[in-house]
């Protein structure tokens, strides 16, 4: 089936949960209307309809595929990146001083979802080069950033991130990559990476590595780690690629989704290409052993990217198991029908199909609700609003990566589920949002790594100052709910007081975590994983109790729109059959410390 970007639900989500109106109206923003936005959803929907979203399902039967001349991208590939960056897609969220167009990342954010749900193997490559960008405009020198912003904003060039090696996945503190310094301040890098997306392809004229290695008198562990820029081919004075850098692709790696993403294994210093003896050239960014530190840029950014990739993955499944619900037809009704009904009208499709669209609806609404407090954080002129927002802004990241991620599996499943046993014949296409949607609770830092991070950087370093916070406006949004008259006083109090639930579990949560972080730290963190989702699990119920709300008071003054009893049923739908979950996951929490110790004495 095609895909429909769903715009509807993308402005209700800025204009009535993340504050469109106040973050244009932001220092820096005061160019740019709720019309231009508008005129940029638009465009972004045909395009990615027209342009990308038809390229998803070659990508998948016809892999980009690697010979010693290079590695060749996927059919329409090369043609779909050309008019993505001719669209001037690339440097929408970045700032115009390189040639970015500096729109807000609340506007950008569902540019990024959309261009995801119409072929997520294709966006990969601009989700890396949006992270290369925004590393380099944070800590890369003058000279770095004129010469290789432009470009990769452009579209002419792209840029990957270069971490893991075969020795060294999360652990980088066994990173053996070398970087040896040269007479002229250039260093020369030797190695080995793998898993290094699109490391290599056809689809621009250079492809810009930011490599982690050691200098050979670093500290031992991640303190002696520094951040290299190493070109596929070296560039000249004039700012055009010339010579091949020693840095070639080895092979690609075979996987169980994405195919349409060469995933390549980059040698450095392997003696090839023009670059002379010695191993590749690279140029170091910042200070050598600060690397960690800087690659962190670019990682927190595609964090927060693949954030988005489980949202739009799950749209995606979402839409195909509603269109073929609609359409199969098998069964009567259970209260009784003339002949066979669409199988959406059966109680567990229904309840399926509801869960997805809860899931989906609400990741998207935290994330958007996050990229609102980002543009705060970055925009205000207030220095403690601007903490205030940075401080959530960062508390969220971790959730966006892991709740929504994690979520895009579960309704992706569904998805197969809905179809039966047509789910599992790749012909339908639903196998592969499935297969797509796995990666995505691994890549850029694991749920477990995600969760280690929220319970140590978010919850524990502030005493859960902003959590609480968050949990305040949940109750403050369940009392509403349960206050709300009119025809839908039911429905609305029933998610009032689901909402309520979840917040206290996940404010219990909080407080066991606290308290007992010191004295048992591997009990704590044995249920951080639990205590990631109970928070995703909640902000999601939030916002849909937000838009619940809203959805109301539009009805009430007369609104015939079936979008708004729609985003009511999605609420009750969430409420009923999620919400729920939080209970469990903070008994999780409370007891996974002592299923622990009798597993690890039981040595199972």
């Amino acid at each position: 089936m095609t895909y429909q970007a769903p715009t509807q639900d993308i402005r209700f989500i800025l204009r009535e949960l993340a504050d469109l109106k106040g973050v244009l109206a932001l220092p820096g923003f005061e160019e740019i209307s709720e019309d231009l936005v508008d005129a940029v959803l638009e465009e972004n929907a045909r395009f990615v309809e027209q342009e990308i979203a038809p390229l998803n399902r070659a990508g998948d039967t016809e892999p980009a595929r690697w010979s010693e001349d290079g590695v060749q991208t996927s059919p329409g590939f090369k043609a779909a990146f050309q008019a993505f960056a001719q669209g001037g897609w690339q440097g929408l969220p970045h700032e115009a001083e390189y040639g970015g167009q500096g729109l807000p990342k609340l506007v950008s954010a569902p540019v990024t979802e959309s261009i995801n749900a119409g072929n997520l193997a294709f966006s990969l490559c601009p989700l890396l080069t949006d992270g290369v960008i925004e590393a380099l405009s944070m800590v890369g020198s003058d000279a770095q950033k004129a010469r290789f912003i432009p470009p990769l904003l452009e579209g002419r060039w792209t840029g990957t991130m270069n971490l893991t090696e075969p020795q060294a996945g999360s652990d980088l503190a066994l990173l053996k990559s070398r970087a040896v310094r040269q007479d002229d301040g250039s260093y020369r890098i030797t190695g080995q990476k793998i898993f290094i997306t699109y490391g290599d392809h056809d689809m621009a004229e250079n492809i810009i590595h930011l490599v982690l290695a050691r200098t050979p008198d670093a500290p031992k562990g991640v303190k002696g780690i520094s951040l290299f820029i190493v070109p596929k081919f070296l560039v000249g004075d004039d700012g055009a690629p010339g010579a091949r850098n020693d840095v070639v692709c080895a092979s690609l790696e075979h996987k169980l989704g994405i195919h349409g993403s060469p995933t390549a294994v980059l040698l450095y210093g392997s003696g090839q290409g023009e670059a002379g003896e010695g191993g590749a050239v690279g140029y170091l960014i910042g200070e050598e052993n600060r690397g960690l530190e800087y690659m962190f840029i670019m990682m927190n950014a595609a964090r927060y990217a693949v954030g988005l990739q489980g949202v739009a993955v799950s749209e995606r499944a979402l839409q195909h198991a509603t269109a073929y619900a609609a359409e199969r037809i098998q069964g009567n009704a259970l209260e009784g029908s003339a002949g066979p009904v669409p199988i959406a009208r059966h109680p567990d499709v229904a309840r399926m199909l509801g869960i997805m669209r809860g899931l989906t609806e609400g990741a998207r609404a935290v994330a958007y609700v996050a990229a609102g407090c980002r543009d705060k954080a970055d925009h205000l002129t207030d220095e403690t609003e601007r903490a205030r927002c940075k401080a959530a802004y960062e508390y969220f990241v971790p959730i966006v990566k892991g709740f929504s991620t994690e979520s895009s599996v579960e309704v992706a499943s569904l998805g197969v589920q809905v179809h039966g046993g047509m789910g599992f014949i790749e012909e339908t296409g639903a196998a592969q949002y499935y297969r797509d949607a796995r990666i995505l609770p691994i890549y850029e830092g694991t749920t477990a790594i995600q969760a280690n991070d929220f319970i140590g950087r978010k919850l524990v370093r502030d005493g859960g100052a902003v959590a609480r916070e968050q949990i305040a406006g949940m109750r403050s949004t369940a009392a509403a709910l349960r206050a709300a008259g009119g025809v839908h006083a039911q429905a609305l109090g029933m998610i009032g007081e689901r909402l309520e639930t979840a917040a206290g579990a996940y404010e219990s949560a909080l407080a066991f975590v606290l308290e007992h972080i010191r004295e048992d730290i591997r009990g704590v963190f044995t249920g951080s994983v639990p205590c990631l989702m109970l928070a995703g699990t909640a902000h999601a119920g939030w916002q849909l109790g937000r838009s619940a709300l809203t959805a109301a008071v539009a009805i009430g003054e007369g609104s015939t729109d079936a979008f708004y009893p729609n985003k009511i049923a999605t609420a009750v739908q969430y409420a009923a059959h999620v919400l729920p979950r939080a209970l469990a996951l903070e008994s999780a929490i409370r007891d996974g410390g002592l299923a622990d110790r009798y597993v690890r004495q039981a040595q199972i």
